[in-house]
């Protein structure tokens, strides 16, 4: 159902349930996270020189969302998505998506196609996201009477604005590439989406690991709102950059012209 690899200094996760255009189950969300955190610890430690993780899929779809078929059945043995059911599919999702915005580690979205409903909600959740020109966005919740948790409704109005949640979720509109990059949803477009994407993901991943994973860290709790224990949290982030090996050897790199070498020390 996925593939995993490591591919210079990027993990690649490829989704690959072609016959179900890459619809998301519980299982496969579980699959997913273990992975996650396979790759780098809580702290920000790296595992085989990983800097980056790349999410890709197999097929003419980057992912169509939750698997319907399966929750349709859910719903009809009495459980699942009925009221008072057990629905196995929503908490690993959610797992899945905190994991995601949580990690240290920046990750990248590689959208080779339509990108919809839990398909979209798990793009949003990255940190980048690279398009093809054949990627449709939509969140078709309205059509299925579905509401979204209220972290991946916030973390959608604040990448692309209140107007356009209201129109993705409200009314169900689909975007284009070209409307979703006007909307901040996409950053790059590729037509070779992966390679592109784990090329991009390799640059970032020769970058500072402490200073990467400190900004990511950082706008996550600016975003999500500043307490008291967040602001002391950044300035240990800002403390830890300053008193690292990596800054020294960043400054002398620049200063003898030469590509740095960080270590994440």
């Amino acid at each position: 159902m996925m593939r995993f690899e490591i591919i210079d200094r990027v993990a690649v996760l490829t989704l690959d349930r072609q016959e179900r255009r890459n619809a998301l189950n519980a299982e496969i969300c579980d699959e997913i996270r273990a992975h996650f955190t396979s790759v780098a610890g809580l702290g920000g430690e790296r595992v085989n020189g990983v800097g980056a993780i790349v999410i890709a899929a197999e097929g003419s779809a980057f992912c169509a969302g939750a698997d319907l078929v399966l929750r349709a059945a859910d719903v009809s043995d009495g459980g699942g998505i009925q009221p008072g059911g057990n629905d196995s599919f929503r908490p690993a999702f959610e797992r899945l998506l905190y994991c995601i915005v949580e990690h240290p580690l920046p990750v990248f979205a590689a959208i080779n196609g339509p990108c919809m409903g839990a398909g979209m909600q798990l793009a949003v959740g990255c940190d980048f996201r690279v398009a093809s020109p054949k990627a449709i966005f939509s969140i078709p919740a309205s059509k299925l009477g579905i509401v979204l948790s209220a972290a991946n409704i916030s973390r959608l109005s604040r990448l692309v604005g209140p107007s356009m949640s209201r129109d993705l979720l409200l009314a169900s509109r689909s975007l284009n590439v070209d409307e979703a990059e006007r909307a901040g949803l996409v950053n790059r477009r590729a037509d070779d989406v992966r390679d592109f994407t784990i090329a991009w993901a390799d640059e970032v991943a020769r970058l500072a690991p402490i200073t990467v994973h400190g900004h990511k860290r950082a706008l996550h709790l600016i975003e999500t709102g500043l307490s008291q224990d967040g602001i002391a949290e950044l300035k240990a982030l800002e403390e830890t950059a300053f008193m690292s090996s990596d800054l020294q050897e960043g400054l002398e790199a620049f200063a003898q012209k030469r590509p740095p070498e960080f270590t994440g020390k």
